[in-house]
């Protein structure tokens, strides 16, 4: 057996690990499928790319930048429960 060191981001190896755990399997298990993946399809065997938003989520985007369709900001708690009760 080969040992294989990887540096990865502690937040990131604890996310990783409780999946994991909830799948039954280990960071070991995988590392080893992956391999073997590699090897079988002479590739990485899964899709890498940047994630493109799309137009609706862009512009939603855009809105929230300029400060569209947010709600009102309050001061008191006061005026925020005459707001609420004025909507019902």
């Amino acid at each position: 057996m080969a040992t294989i060191n990887v540096n990865v981001d502690e937040k990131i190896k604890e996310q990783a690990k409780e999946t994991l755990d909830n799948l039954g399997t280990n960071f070991t298990n995988v590392i080893n499928m992956l391999l073997r993946q590699i090897i079988l399809t002479e590739s990485i065997p899964f899709e890498i790319k940047i994630p493109r938003l799309n137009s609706e989520t862009v512009k939603a985007l855009e809105e929230v930048e300029k400060g569209k369709g947010l709600s009102k900001a309050y001061t008191n708690l006061d005026e925020m429960w005459e707001d609420l009760e004025k909507e019902d």
